[in-house]
């Protein structure tokens, strides 16, 4: 089984937190679930998850280089020199990156649903949105390359991981694919949407909310 949810904004990828945050468990209530993967507690977007071991690692491993695309909304506009270097690949303190493809996009994505709470701007600098699909997955990589580059990143949303996209699935949604590690997810077939927000009944033990810790 394969799960793509649409994670929304400070939501961690466990099912678990001890300091009463947000979890995966208030929106997943299959059991037998993990995340193949990691996406940011501060980030939104697609998150697979997964009861299948070897579809996971296959998921996962650096060496299959799934590409990972973007939506960027960071500070500034970029130039032809910036964007260049990011498809060059720059260097961050743990080494070089990988080439990626990345370009500025005209106004607001399409069907873009809005942050809560809402992204803090600065009104004497604009904002442009970049697209941007990686073959590496880093920690924090896209906005420590974007930063590098003079444009730090104020949201961050993932699209797609290969062939799985978001294709409309709201967030706090999610949809299961029937998928096997044989044929692979980008042969699922996927299954309709379900909502998901709200749902507290599942059965991911969570420890009980502890006031004024964050």
């Amino acid at each position: 089984m394969l799960i793509v949810l649409n994670k929304p904004f400070q939501v961690l990828c466990q099912f678990t937190d001890r300091d009463g945050r947000s979890t995966l468990a208030d929106y997943v209530d299959i059991p037998g679930v993990y995340a193949a993967g990691r996406l940011d507690y501060d980030s939104e977007g697609l998150l697979l998850l997964t009861d299948d071991g070897p579809l996971a690692h296959r998921l996962t491993d650096p060496r299959h280089k799934e590409p990972k695309t973007y939506l960027a909304q960071v500070e500034g506009r970029p130039d032809d020199g910036m964007l260049e270097a990011l498809r060059r690949g720059v260097t961050l303190n743990d080494g070089p990156c990988l080439p990626v493809e990345v370009e500025a996009l005209e106004g607001e994505p399409e069907n873009l649903w809005p942050r809560d709470p809402p992204v803090r701007f600065r009104k004497s600098i604009p904002t442009t949105w970049l697209r941007l699909t990686l073959r590496e997955g880093r920690n924090r990589q896209v906005r420590r390359m974007t930063a590098a580059v003079g444009l730090p990143t104020l949201r961050l949303i993932r699209v797609a991981i290969g062939d799985i996209a978001l294709d409309g699935l709201e967030p706090g949604n999610y949809r299961v694919i029937d998928a096997t590690p044989a044929a692979g997810p980008s042969r699922a077939a996927d299954q309709p949407a379900i909502s998901t927000r709200g749902r507290r009944s599942n059965p991911h033990p969570r420890p009980p909310r502890v006031r004024g810790r964050r």
